[in-house]
């Protein structure tokens, strides 16, 4: 599989998502979280699709099996390729997510790129960060989803112990940005060495003086690792 590069339009307004948008075109990869979901809509996302852009609708659902079907059903009709919920929300949440999603592809978040094993053990869970991105992928397989969403550090592990999975590698950084409020973080070339199938990049082109040179910059460095 050719590695998917997706640009998250992290911005609230539509301006603003649009000015990105022009700015890396004609790259058409874009991620759309819960910040510009929120703030435009689903219709936003039907629109941007309508016009041949690649969706990857990053919502990270986590409820009861029931109401995480329901709104994955509610979204299936939009356009986009990919949706994401969370490993923990368990088998039966994640297998009626994928019964629910008709033609877009369940990814499953292990544990989210700002965690650490403190973190963990600030919540009561006494386990290390590998230890619950393990157990994450093992149900998300079971439950016959299309792969998982992780930091480039757990990859090679997870392709070993899931071969077929889409592996989706967010919190992407080429040497010396700023890793922001990411723990867990991988260059390009890092991830694609390890075996990431898809990379999301973010505040790194989204917030850069020049979006457009900044994805340039990573597309070299997908292209010499």
């Amino acid at each position: 599989m050719d590695i998917r590069l997706w640009v998250a339009l992290d911005v609230s307004g539509r301006q603003a998502a649009d000015n990105i948008l022009e700015a890396i075109w004609p790259h058409r990869d874009v991620k759309i979280g819960m910040e510009l979901f929120y703030s435009l809509g689903p219709g936003y996302v039907a629109a941007l699709a309508a016009q041949g852009y690649r969706i990857f609708l990053d919502l990270k659902c986590h409820d009861i099996p029931r109401t995480v079907a329901r709104a994955v059903g509610a979204v299936s009709g939009l356009g986009a390729e990919m949706l994401t919920v969370h490993a923990a929300g368990g088998y039966d949440m994640l297998n009626q997510a994928r019964q629910a999603a008709s033609t877009m592809a369940i990814i499953a978040v292990t544990a989210l790129t700002s965690l650490d094993d403190q973190s963990l053990r600030d919540v009561g869970i006494s386990g290390t960060v590998g230890e619950l991105v393990g157990a994450s992928a093992r149900v998300a397989q079971r439950a016959g989803v299309a792969g998982l969403v992780c930091a480039a550090g757990e990859v090679a592990r997870l392709k070993r112990e899931w071969p077929g999975a889409r592996l989706v590698v967010p919190g992407i950084r080429l040497p010396g940005d700023d890793v922001g409020d990411q723990r867990r973080i991988s260059t390009p070339a890092e991830a694609v060495r390890l075996g990431a199938t898809d990379l999301v990049i973010g505040r790194a082109v989204v917030q850069a003086s020049n979006p457009k040179a900044e994805l340039k910059r990573v597309v070299a460095a997908l292209s010499h690792p």
